[in-house]
């Protein structure tokens, strides 16, 4: 080549997800140019692209922020409600909106990314550290949810919002396990119960979701600042402690395989599948189903070494290269920050606070009785219960780098979701009318 062609390779220096910052820029201005003349095409070779720029040029931003980088989550918090912005404030065309959120709603990305997650995380995780957890787990759940649900009736209380009020319509729909599987299906116990259309109560209680969820992920992000100056309490992604680590080990000891990165793709949307046939004979959401099929094949031995090793490297190679993806879809297709603005008066924010607080404290300390690292159970036990369900357990483990704690977040937003309801069925016939 001769001195003046343009060169674009590697030399080493500033890179992007691996690119050279020239290489990246290329992309990123053919990918726009396509967005706002609105010729990206449809579907998953439109939104893969988009998606997949947006979020390495945000999470960049984010984890350069001085305050934002230390102590608030860094690239996740920003991609999240950077994205949100974007569409908000009209900055991207609303096809683009469009592609992105068929790709995660109606095309179901956010579905392929969990089921990845969960199988991969356990299937990969020590047989022994799994059996142990679970029989703990519940109880950390029930902790945080027991300390929430007091301290918001007694600020309610004592700031004239009343105390059952602010059980009702904040500690439970922020506690309640998301929209589609809390939110809804409590107004309509609530409505029922209180003789009030459901609609009505659903508009009360979606401001307390959008802000816990986003008080959630920017808590995450602080306790896992607060872990590092304080190890005794943080495992640093360790939920037990004295717990070994045998996922790394896994990793650096068995290559990448391209067989195997197809095998764990299979198992994990197979998986999924039958969770979803579960569901139809068991009242229980299907992710529920799903994590509790893929423990059981992990507690018994059931699955070959060679399946559970590719399933572990499809969740590594899932969660590496397409987190960030994934976050701007969360952003665009599932954070509304006109709501999460509608819920700023001071009392409404102080009542959000607390039941987030209260999660934190009540799961860490339960925890730390039961042999878990606390800021581990506060995050998967609390505030994986405070967030909005699976969207809100990406956010916070991204945000608190703890993303192989996925199948404890899920068991949070899935098992105890459901157990909120049966709680809200409970409360509503003892404190109701």
């Amino acid at each position: 080549m001769g001195e003046n062609t343009v060169n674009l390779q590697d030399k080493g220096g500033y890179k992007i997800m691996g690119i050279s910052i020239q290489m990246f820029l290329l992309i990123t201005a053919i990918v726009l140019v396509a967005t706002y003349m609105e010729v990206l095409p449809a579907g998953m070779i439109g939104a893969f692209p988009l998606m997949m720029v947006i979020g390495a040029i945000f999470n960049e931003l984010g984890n350069r922020l001085p305050i934002v980088k230390d102590y608030l989550g860094g690239g996740p918090i920003i991609i999240i409600f950077g994205s949100a912005a974007l569409m908000t404030f009209n900055l991207m065309p609303e096809s683009a909106g469009t592609i992105m959120t068929n790709f995660m709603k109606g095309e179901g990305f956010l579905d392929f990314y969990i089921a990845a997650l969960i199988t991969g995380s356990i299937l990969g995780m020590d047989r022994k550290l799994l059996i142990k957890a679970a029989v703990r787990y519940l109880p950390v759940i029930l902790g945080g949810v027991i300390v929430s649900f007091g301290l918001v009736s007694a600020v309610g209380a004592i700031m004239g919002y009343g105390a059952k009020e602010a059980l009702f319509y904040v500690g439970l729909p922020i506690m309640g396990g998301g929209m589609g599987a809390g939110a809804v299906p409590l107004s309509q116990i609530f409505g029922d119960g209180l003789n009030v259309d459901p609609t009505t109560i659903l508009s009360k209680m979606v401001p307390a979701l959008a802000l816990g969820n986003a008080l959630s992920i920017v808590a995450a992000g602080l306790l896992d600042r607060i872990g590092k100056g304080k190890p005794n309490i943080s495992g640093e992604g360790k939920l037990l402690v004295g717990q070994e680590e045998p996922d790394r080990e896994k990793e650096s000891k068995i290559a990448v395989k391209y067989k195997f990165l197809g095998m764990g793709l299979l198992l994990s949307t197979t998986f999924f599948a039958w969770g979803r046939i579960l569901a139809k004979f068991i009242p229980i959401h299907s992710y529920a189903l799903m994590i509790i099929t893929v423990a059981v094949v992990k507690a018994f031995g059931i699955m070959p070494e060679k399946y559970e090793t590719g399933a572990f490297q499809w969740f590594r190679f899932i969660m590496v290269n397409l987190t960030p993806t994934l976050l701007v879809g969360i952003g665009v297709a599932y954070t509304d920050l006109a709501e999460v603005a509608s819920a700023f008066s001071l009392t409404y924010l102080i009542l959000v606070t607390v039941t987030v607080l209260g999660a934190i404290l009540g799961a860490g300390f339960v925890g730390k009785l039961l042999g878990f690292y606390p800021v581990e159970a506060a995050i998967t036990g609390g505030l994986c219960m405070a967030n909005m369900g699976g969207t809100g357990d990406v956010a916070v483990l991204s945000a608190s780098n703890r993303m192989l704690l996925m199948p404890f977040a899920q068991i949070s937003s899935r098992l105890g979701g459901a157990f909120m309801l049966i709680v809200a069925t409970a409360l509503l016939s003892i404190f109701g009318g």
